[in-house]
């Protein structure tokens, strides 16, 4: 074991032991040695959860990746347990963590309106639900169903971009629709408007499956709506993979379908950086390769951008599974810009268009990863900082909120959605525990 990752675990355990019993924690260690020294490279910035703590840092490389079958592959589903006495999630120093909301139905992707409400998808339960903290304490003093009867809802967009949507989008599994909507609204003005109504759904009895979520986003002068659609299977290039592992992109009112992006075998998050106005994406990549592949990304998406799936990987990495396939796409394969660690399942993400938190945070990326099914030491599990420089990312990652891994290796916590608040704090959803946490600078040691 490395000096790195010895460094690593031992940050990670005087802040749990520092932690156990409260509800507010502000992360420090004992000896003055801070995991922000710590950027975990090579072999070993693969670790496993064990080896997190807020503020260490990982960079992840094309050098960096495993061969094929280099590990076998594993089943390792998490078991889901009830939150421990004691247990919460963990954040850098100077950071307090309180929970927004509770007892909600798989809570996913939560976006902030234009007026400061937030809208957060429940999508097992069908529905759209607001919140409004109109003090700033922390604490929601409206909490309303929005609207129900969805399919299994993902992503939520407002339109025309800026300070007053008259509409708000939603992306079900095999559709998307829209709502007429006006700043306040806490219940829909009537039924759903459908802007497009035949994606590949995630549903096996009206043949579809695979992955399902279906997240919005418009770019930045409102004349696009991007919509992701992740791939039906593990790594297979048959005819049910049409429109899929892709990025489409429409008109506004749905009209005129295209293909922004290809071989993103699961871009769940999209995100729009608010100074540049690229689009960004959150992916999952393909199993059965082995514990260390391969990686899931973070990503600026370029328009008519190739990035491999199924054929290839990370570049003229050749799947093989499909060896001797498509050689002509070898060297189109884009790679992407962050690397992370392979099996965390990287679902949402969002810039920080915030005031609240030091400078230096200001237009980073934050993404959450859910957590690993598939890798004999678990990944993810955590919310990620993507730190960014003039736009681009640095290619390093940086562990921010953690603790949702008992010392048993059990679950009580699975982040999936990201949102700034219009006080500037981070609201993170979490579909384990059925939680909405927030995340606030308090400069407090």
């Amino acid at each position: 074991m490395s000096k790195q990752v010895r460094a690593a675990i031992l940050a990670f355990g005087v802040t749990l032991l520092g932690a156990l019993g409260s509800e507010s924690v502000a992360m420090a260690d004992g000896d003055g040695a801070r995991p922000a020294d710590v950027t975990l490279k090579g072999k070993d910035a693969l670790g496993d959860w064990t080896t997190d703590a807020p503020g260490v840092r990982r960079k992840i490389t094309v050098a960096d990746l495993a061969t094929p079958y280099d590990t076998p592959s594993a089943n390792n589903r998490p078991r889901v347990v009830e939150r421990p006495q004691g247990a919460w999630p963990k954040a850098p120093e100077g950071f307090a963590v309180t929970q927004f909301a509770d007892g909600l139905i798989e809570p996913r992707v939560i976006v902030r309106a234009p007026n400061g409400d937030l809208f957060v998808a429940e999508s097992r339960a069908g529905r759209l639900r607001v919140f409004r903290d109109a003090d700033d304490d922390g604490k929601p003093e409206v909490n309303k169903i929005f609207t129900t009867r969805l399919d299994r809802p993902f992503g939520i967009a407002f339109f025309p971009p800026g300070p007053e949507p008259k509409f708000l989008y939603v992306g079900n599994t095999g559709s998307v629709v829209r709502f007429a909507y006006r700043n306040g609204d806490t219940k829909a003005r009537g039924g759903p408007q459908m802007i497009v109504k035949n994606i590949p759904t995630g549903r096996e009895e009206v043949g579809g499956g695979g992955h399902w979520t279906r997240d919005l986003q418009f770019s930045a002068d409102g004349k696009t709506l991007y919509v992701s659609v992740g791939s039906r299977s593990n790594v297979s290039d048959d005819a049910s993979e049409k429109r899929r592992a892709v990025i489409l992109a429409f008109d506004p009112d749905g009209k005129n379908e295209r293909t922004f992006a290809s071989g993103i075998r699961n871009p769940v998050g999209l995100a729009v950086h608010p100074r540049t106005g690229q689009l960004w994406t959150s992916a999952n990549e393909r199993d059965g390769l082995g514990d260390n592949l391969v990686p899931d990304y973070i990503t600026h998406v370029e328009e008519g951008g190739f990035y491999g799936w199924p054929w290839y990987y990370l570049g003229p990495n050749q799947d093989p599974r499909h060896k001797g396939k498509h050689p002509e796409l070898k060297d189109q394969v884009i790679v992407p810009d962050v690397l992370v660690q392979s099996h965390s399942a990287s679902l949402d993400l969002t810039f920080y268009d915030g005031s609240q938190f030091p400078q230096e945070y200001r237009l980073d990326a934050f993404a959450a990863e859910h957590g690993s099914w598939n890798r004999a030491r678990r990944t993810g599990y955590k919310v990620i900082r993507v730190p960014m420089k003039d736009g681009k990312a640095t290619g390093e990652y940086e562990d921010f909120l953690i603790g949702f891994v008992t010392k048993e290796g059990d679950v009580w916590g699975r982040p999936v959605g990201v949102a700034v608040a219009a006080d500037g704090s981070l609201l993170v959803t979490d579909d384990g525990s059925g939680s909405v946490w927030r995340v606030a600078y308090t400069g407090k040691k």
